[in-house]
């Protein structure tokens, strides 16, 4: 590909002007500059593209038929330039606002009710990114993250949203098919139990139970959407919380086979160093009152 040369682009404004309005004195006006300035910019277009644009005539300046195939070309591309120009000033505009999120609170209780807070502030970009793992909302150029833990392992503010309680949960047709009712969390180890990880989260929940016993994990799972699929699908017995199945507690598809439910770890709302932007605080005090309810 060649090289992309272009003429001095305020010499080509200049003879766009003066060629849109058919005069020298006009395009100055409007421009703000001399009229004797319009005619050196025109000419050094004319040396620049080595032909003529204009005739000059006792009544001012006429395009020639170069003149005329050149602006017809170059207003196209000016008025394309300034259409663009007015596109992105609008965009810079309009606040933006990126989250990360851990995977099972942003699908299943955050997405969900976004539309509501679009409502509340109309024209807002939002951006969500999935991540179970993220310690500091920065690295991942956020101005707010939402994760599921202890506060110590972010970085950052940390403020502690909600600390949820944590109840098994199954299909109704699973807890049917039993052989023996289920009485005491004593006896979940010895079900099909569904894990995100090694078997940690169950042993801890198992632990504040007061049962000890450890919950091995021979297939695990990426994400709490998986686990409450497999859960529905009567395939074993998941650890929730409400803001993660309440639907699905509603519609019937999972029942509690227990009343245990101690909190574990905390939803945690996590700060980047820089000052928060307006939206930034709309939106974390919109969370914590549709948390609150």
């Amino acid at each position: 590909m060649t090289r992309r040369t272009l003429p001095p682009l305020n010499a080509v404004r200049a003879f766009e002007v003066a060629a849109r309005l058919g005069s020298f004195v006009a395009a100055s006006q409007e421009l703000h500059v001399t009229q004797p300035a319009i005619g050196r910019h025109v000419k050094a277009l004319e040396d620049n593209l080595g032909t003529s644009l204009f005739e000059r005539t006792p009544r001012g300046v006429v395009l020639t038929t170069a003149g005329q195939h050149y602006f017809e070309q170059v207003s196209a591309a000016l008025q394309a330039i300034a259409e663009a120009s007015v596109d992105l000033r609008t965009r810079a505009r309009k606040p933006s606002l990126r989250l990360v999120v851990v995977p099972g609170f942003a699908s299943r209780w955050l997405r969900p009710r976004l539309a509501a807070f679009r409502q509340l502030h109309p024209g807002v970009r939002i951006s969500v990114e999935f991540n179970a793992g993220f310690g500091d909302p920065a690295e991942h150029r956020a101005d707010l993250g939402i994760g599921y833990g202890e506060p110590e392992e972010y970085s950052g503010t940390v403020e502690t949203l909600v600390r949820p309680a944590i109840f098994p949960v199954c299909s109704p047709a699973f807890l049917a098919g039993l052989e023996k009712p289920l009485r005491h969390a004593s006896e979940l180890p010895r079900l099909p139990l569904l894990h995100e990880d090694d078997g940690t989260w169950w042993g801890q929940w198992l632990k504040a139970c007061g049962v000890r016993a450890k919950a091995h994990a021979e297939l695990t799972y990426d994400s709490a959407d998986q686990v409450i699929a497999e859960a529905v699908a009567g395939e074993g017995v998941a650890l929730c919380n409400e803001y993660l199945v309440a639907q699905e507690l509603r519609d019937g598809r999972l029942v509690r086979p227990l009343p245990d439910a101690p909190a574990l770890q905390a939803y945690v709302l996590v700060f980047p160093p820089a000052t928060a932007s307006p939206i930034t605080r709309s939106f974390t005090h919109w969370l914590r009152e549709a948390l609150a309810r």
